[in-house]
């Protein structure tokens, strides 16, 4: 079964744990989460733990993943860190993104080529995103 590391904003804001919620579930029709906490409003995982513990564990996870994908909507230092950690183990790596007005994806994610960039407005161009990158066509992520 094919492991999936998925990367969202926990200490950087919780805005988007909603969608985080949504993508964690369809992406559980794929392979095995291994960042499932990501997806629940208090982040249980990260509960009681050291900042030392969560970083071994982390890494372990992405270490063992077969992919990485990141929904880099809320600025996240740790999301980032996650993200160059990946390219750096060579991980296939997909960012989703939320576009709106104010906001821009930084140029280290949308112009890194060991990146795939996702821009989707609702959860089901998310998930039209996330399929067309797990089965390998990811040429043109769009979904607008």
């Amino acid at each position: 079964m094919i492991k999936i590391y998925f990367a969202g904003s926990i200490r950087g804001g919780r805005n988007d744990v909603n969608i985080y919620k949504k993508i964690i579930k369809h992406l559980q029709l794929l392979g095995k989460v291994l960042t499932e906490h990501v997806g629940q409003v208090t982040a249980r995982g990260e509960v009681g733990k050291s900042d030392k513990y969560i970083y071994r564990r982390d890494l372990n996870w992405l270490s063992s993943s077969d992919l990485v994908i990141a929904d880099v909507s809320s600025p996240s230092l740790g999301v980032g860190f996650e993200i160059a950690k990946a390219i750096e183990l060579n991980k296939k790596v997909l960012c989703l993104f939320h576009g709106q007005k104010n906001k821009k994806l930084s140029a280290m994610i949308s112009g890194c080529p060991n990146i795939k960039v996702g821009e989707y407005d609702t959860f089901d161009d998310a998930k039209k995103i996330i399929d067309k990158f797990y089965a390998g066509n990811s040429k043109n992520l769009r979904s607008k």
